[in-house]
């Protein structure tokens, strides 16, 4: 089959200026994502405070704005009180969640300045599963009261003389879900967050709070979970969660990298949700969207079930990530931007070693997996505002989804950089794309740069020992004609056109 697709873009129709928080990511003090994973006393990259160098330098290279922690499932058995003062103090604890010991040798003010470290804000989540509403009050007043009182005096006796000034905080996490510890009923989560949000904000009016959606779209409870919350919240927070994983179970490409239209359901569906109680309640206000998490997970699920209880940072939940996976990476991320004018923060479920772009050794390197790619090329030629696509592309069916275009994309307008950069997924595992994009509102049009994430196979992988077998090439051949470009997408891969307007 002759197969053509084309986007047609106008600076004039916006969906809407992107949140630079809708590229962050996400610290659970789960597996080696905290301990050998961002902090590792002893290794030769380590700096003053544990903090591992060369993970630091990967993540300054993908520019993550904001990162959530400490969970998670973790953190509704969260004791924060047990990870502040001197170390040896600390006390260890059975971390129920994921089954190991939790030495609380990196703690809560660990985290922040390991934050200022990686050039990112801390997205903080308060436990509402063993604990409540004294609980929340108690650690916001910690973090960012100045001085004066006794959670805040507190803190300058722990060296921290300056508040934190932590503007974002998560009302619990995933408390729809039977394995969360304190799991709740939508109305018990929705009235425990509406007291919870109250108190938090009486002690710093400043701050935006993010209610708990559901787990995931499959969830029995959705999306009447939604509804329910909001009822009892909307007037006391600004964003609702999401979270949502996909993977390549049956091992059906087609399908897994069609896993995008879906999200967008989902988010269409959660809008839609807090737009019927914004009209019930008879609100002039918006509720955003947090995507908290997401990414593709599945590749570690059998190893996960076999691994012995009570360890200490065990390697839990380390999907090593091929090629199809980048590029079912690269949709969802198209997808958020295709809705930025709702999901102002999202979180790539995480960051270091568990379900991450970056993964390490023990002792030795940091390298970068497939996905690491796309998502740093969001970060970094991202910013700006989302230009409403037209689309005209051939498209499949697959067993589960139809109508599935073999083009996904967007154009973000950088009107400071005078730049347009496309990002483009060709869907097609066999046959390369044309691509006509039209730039008709823009005067002039030269191409930049045209980078291109592909693989041979499918299945490929880096790993420490081939960390470059799969990497992006700025080889590809856009050209400009006027105010049209002309590309040929290779067959299943991830596209960065660069534009000068």
């Amino acid at each position: 089959m002759s197969l053509k697709a084309k986007m047609i873009v106008d600076k004039d129709f916006a969906i809407s200026e992107i949140d630079d928080r809708i590229y962050g990511s996400f610290i659970e003090h789960l597996g080696r994502a905290v301990y050998n994973g961002i902090y590792e006393p002893g290794h030769t990259t380590a700096d003053e405070n544990g903090f591992r160098g060369d993970v630091l330098g990967l993540i300054n290279e993908l520019q993550v704005p904001i990162v959530r922690y400490p969970g998670g499932n973790f953190v509704s058995g969260y004791n924060w009180e047990d990870t502040v003062g001197p170390k040896e103090l600390r006390k260890r604890r059975l971390e129920l969640a994921w089954r190991v010991v939790e030495t609380n040798q990196f703690g809560f003010n660990e985290f922040v300045d390991w934050a200022k470290k990686a050039n990112t804000q801390v997205m903080m989540a308060v436990n509402l599963g063993t604990r409540g509403i004294d609980d929340a009050r108690n650690i916001v007043e910690y973090s960012n009261h100045a001085s004066g009182s006794y959670w805040s005096d507190l803190r300058r006796s722990h060296g921290y003389e300056q508040p934190h000034n932590i503007k974002t905080w998560c009302l619990g996490n995933e408390m729809d879900g039977p394995w969360q510890i304190g799991h709740k009923t939508a109305a018990e989560y929705g009235r425990i967050a509406l007291e919870s949000a109250k108190v938090m904000k009486w002690v710093d009016p400043t701050i935006e709070l993010v209610a708990c959606g559901s787990s995931a779209i499959g969830m029995p409870t959705f999306p009447e979970w939604e509804a329910t919350v909001l009822d009892h919240t909307y007037d006391h927070v600004e964003y609702l969660s999401l979270h949502q994983y996909y993977g390549n179970h049956e091992n059906d490409t087609p399908t897994f990298l069609a896993r995008s239209l879906q999200m967008e359901d989902f988010i269409r569906t959660v809008a839609a949700t807090c737009d019927y109680i914004k009209a019930k309640k008879r609100s002039k206000k918006k509720m955003f969207l947090s995507f908290d998490e997401w990414n593709v997970w599945f590749h570690s699920n059998e190893a996960d079930r076999k691994m012995d209880p009570w360890q200490i940072a065990p390697p839990q939940l380390e999907d090593v990530y091929n090629h199809e996976d980048a590029l079912v990476v690269g949709t969802m991320l198209i997808a958020m931007l295709k809705h930025s004018d709702r999901v102002k923060m999202a979180c790539l479920a995480q960051l270091v070693n568990v379900i991450a772009p970056i993964m390490t050794s023990n002792g030795g390197g940091a390298w970068r997996q497939t996905i690491f790619y796309p998502y740093m090329h969001a970060s970094v030629f991202g910013r700006g505002k989302a230009l409403v696509p037209l689309v005209q592309s051939d498209k499949y069916d697959t067993k589960e989804i139809t109508d599935v275009p073999y083009l996904e994309s967007i154009a973000i307008h950088n009107e400071e950089k005078e730049e347009v950069t496309i990002f483009a997924v060709n869907r097609h595992l066999e046959e390369s794309l044309p691509f006509e994009i039209d730039l008709r509102s823009f005067g002039s049009a030269t191409v930049i740069e045209h980078i291109v994430l592909e693989s041979d196979d499918l299945k490929a992988v880096n790993t420490e020992l081939q960390p470059n077998r799969v990497v992006p090439h700025n080889s590809g051949n856009a050209t400009a004609d006027g105010l049209s470009i002309q590309a040929s997408l290779p067959k299943a891969s991830w596209n960065v056109i660069r534009v000068k307007v």
